[in-house]
């Protein structure tokens, strides 16, 4: 049988339900789908393929899967460090956002955040912005997968005057890429104190008629929660349950100040958490206890946040960093093991989007959304557990090939949709104009 492509390489780290791990074995993928993945044997006897990638010293695994980013705001990397966060944002990136975030901002942003992250081994990432029309630029320009967010705030900005135009905007950005096979969509209001009840309602009734999700900052800082019991005389969980938000389709970011009433209510309402552990350290914005979350069966996944906070989008350290914080902070050496972190950096994250049926694992029908890791250095080895070794020791410079719907977005290192000479040159130009005005 005639496919499009057969790879080859020393191990498949499916994350099926038995997260198993085969050895000698190949993935025929043909359409841009996983047609099938069987001895290397049988699959030479079986099939004729268009291209052959053998690679014995590299693991194939599934895509990673970023769920919460802002990836316009690669322009502003190092603009504002070692600040917490309200500092951060009143005085630094709000006011850089008003200034500078504008269309060609954001396009030119979000590809360079694209090219990061398809060279760091990340297939699918989950946005929220301003502009996400350029955002889809980039991303169809990429091949990259992309969830995008319908942004809403209560307050006037750049992109749009009121909460009317934002779900204009937003509706009409749902009507351009519904033809899309790699982007899907979701509602994203800032945070729990940027809008407001009424809003938050309008947004509801919009997703429940769509059937999209709901994206949100929250429970970030014990400033938030302490803020919002003063002017509300209730925390922001509780007040969204009050407007009936939470559900399995609510993902709520970061979640660093929870109670025990808090956790079983989101593991009851099935709310998926996004978990951004280098952000919320750098922010000193506190702990999501992912170890109770999990142990009460709430699903969690991983984002890098933005890189303006973080301040890279390497999934690989953040599934370090999420490990080893949960263990000291649980202090326990057992609890989020290796297993599990690479579950959030992929299924988990296809679930939190909606989109575990067609990625998040290596299994027979779903894309070919798949990245390979060199194991075959000297800092590799020796070698006695793939996955722990994907955790523990991988770097996202041993990211040798990605392909996205069977596409290839990486081979050997090099980007194969955009132009990284084009991009650095892009990225100099906004230093030079945003770095003379920030002094």
């Amino acid at each position: 049988m005639q496919i499009d492509l057969l790879i080859k390489p020393g191990w498949v780290i499916t994350v099926n339900q038995t997260d198993q791990v085969l050895k000698q074995h190949a993935v025929a993928v043909h359409a841009g789908k996983i047609l099938a993945i069987l001895p290397e044997a049988d699959a030479e006897a079986t099939y004729q393929a268009t291209k052959t990638v053998v690679l014995p010293q590299q693991a194939i695994l599934p895509g990673l899967i970023n769920a919460h980013t802002h990836a316009a705001m690669s322009l502003l990397k190092g603009l504002a460090d070692d600040l917490p966060l309200m500092a951060w944002l009143q005085e630094h990136i709000w006011p850089a956002e008003r200034q500078w975030a504008n269309q060609q901002f954001v396009y030119e942003g979000s590809k360079l955040a694209i090219a990061e992250m398809l060279r760091s081994g990340t297939t699918c990432f989950n946005d929220m912005y301003f502009f996400a029309e350029e955002t889809v630029k980039a991303v169809q320009e990429s091949g990259i997968r992309a969830s995008l967010g319908m942004i809403l705030v209560d307050f006037p900005t750049t992109y749009a005057a009121d909460v009317d135009t934002y779900l204009q905007r937003g509706l009409a950005l749902r009507e351009q890429v519904k033809d899309d096979p790699l982007i899907s969509l979701c509602f994203a209001p800032h945070a729990p104190y940027t809008v407001s009840d009424q809003s938050l309602q309008r947004l509801q009734s919009l997703a429940e008629a769509f059937k999209l999700p709901i994206h949100i900052h929250m429970h970030e800082t014990a400033q938030e929660v302490a803020q919002a019991v003063a002017l509300n005389q209730e925390r922001p969980l509780a007040r969204f349950e009050r407007l009936g938000l939470l559900n399995q389709r609510f993902l709520a970011v970061h979640l660093t100040q929870l109670n025990t009433s808090e956790i079983a209510l989101l593991a009851y309402k099935q709310v998926q958490v996004i978990h951004c552990p280098e952000s919320n350290l750098k922010l000193a914005s506190g702990f999501c206890p992912v170890a109770q979350l999990i142990a009460a069966g709430v699903n969690v996944a991983l984002g890098t946040d933005s890189n303006a906070s973080n301040n890279d989008l390497d999934l690989f350290g953040e599934m370090r960093t999420a490990a080893l914080l949960a263990k000291a902070v649980d202090q326990d050496a057992s609890v989020v093991s290796a297993h599990q972190v690479l579950r959030m950096a992929t299924i988990n994250g296809a679930k939190a989007l909606g989109l575990d049926q067609a990625i998040g694992s290596i299994e027979i029908g779903k894309s070919a959304d798949l990245i390979t890791i060199n194991l075959g250095g000297l800092e590799a080895q020796p070698m006695y557990d793939p996955i722990s070794h994907l955790v523990y020791c991988t770097t996202r410079e041993q990211v040798s090939w990605v392909w996205v719907a069977g596409k290839a977005l990486l081979e050997e290192r090099k980007l194969s949709t955009l132009n990284e000479a084009e991009l650095i040159k892009s990225a100099q130009h906004w230093q030079s104009l945003i770095g003379e005005t920030a002094g």
